[in-house]
């Protein structure tokens, strides 16, 4: 990785509820062009730590810092403006419109514009609405209302909405979750090419240990709220601690099965 400032800087966060800690002093770094994974059993912190980030939540205690700026407390809409975008566990798109105004609807909030977006959405940034749906292979779906496509489809407009912003930190919750294996390997390949070629950080939680342990570039492992366990997918895939904790006999990656399947 470059020496270069990391892109995200997250020091000691904490958050608790009731006397019940979800997060325990958490510290990591994300750089520009990383894929990073979070991981960890249910309950295991991720989806607070997500919200924190994106300023759905305010943690107890700790800093985040994007590109430098400490953002801990902002609002989710100051996050994005600075550069965040999200994908989540459940699709949020407007099924009565095309593929193309869902996009459009995205970068008529990302351009600041006043509009009435039923209403003008349609004649707003049409070239650049088409150049995202093409980056994500949605191009020939644009006319199409988004009620009628398929959930791998709806899964590609989301990544286009979520890249409207021009993001420099992606936050993707789960982005597989509900897909059919193939269509998660395609997703995902197609986030990593994209991520890589803009330098677009990525963090994102996903519980099929095939699809982080291909993709990412580091894995955090998440325990009770508390980071056991970040390194390179081979470190983290044979440490005894995650396996006890997370990964179990039977999901433990059979590195000779891998590169049978890809010979």
């Amino acid at each position: 990785m470059s020496n270069a400032s990391p892109l995200l800087s997250v020091e000691r966060l904490t958050k608790s509820y009731g006397g019940i800690h979800a997060v325990r002093g958490v510290s990591f770094e994300l750089r520009s062009g990383e894929i990073l994974a979070l991981i960890g059993p249910n309950g295991a912190g991720k989806s607070t730590c997500f919200d924190m980030l994106n300023g759905q939540n305010t943690p107890d205690t700790g800093r985040i810092r994007l590109l430098g700026e400490d953002t801990t407390g902002k609002k989710p809409r100051e996050v994005w403006r600075l550069g965040v975008g999200r994908t989540f566990q459940i699709t949020a798109t407007f099924p009565t419109m095309t593929v193309r105004e869902n996009v459009q609807v995205a970068l008529i909030s990302h351009g600041h514009q006043l509009f009435n977006l039923w209403g003008s959405a349609s004649g707003f940034a049409t070239a650049e609405a088409g150049r995202l749906l093409d980056l994500v292979g949605m191009g020939s779906y644009a006319d199409r209302a988004c009620g009628e496509l398929a959930y791998g489809d709806l899964k590609r407009l989301e990544l286009a909405v979520a890249l409207a912003n021009q993001p420099k930190l992606l936050l993707m919750d789960e982005p597989t979750a509900g897909m059919a294996p193939r269509e998660r390997i395609d997703l995902m390949r197609l986030t990593a090419r994209i991520a890589r070629e803009q330098s677009i950080g990525v963090l994102f939680t996903e519980h099929d240990m095939d699809v982080v342990f291909e993709h990412a570039d580091r894995v955090l492992v998440l325990n009770r709220g508390t980071l056991i366990a970040e390194g390179s997918p081979q470190e983290v895939r044979g440490n005894p601690q995650v396996q006890a904790v997370y990964l179990g006999e039977g999901l433990v990656y059979d590195e000779r099965h891998r590169k049978g399947a890809s010979a």
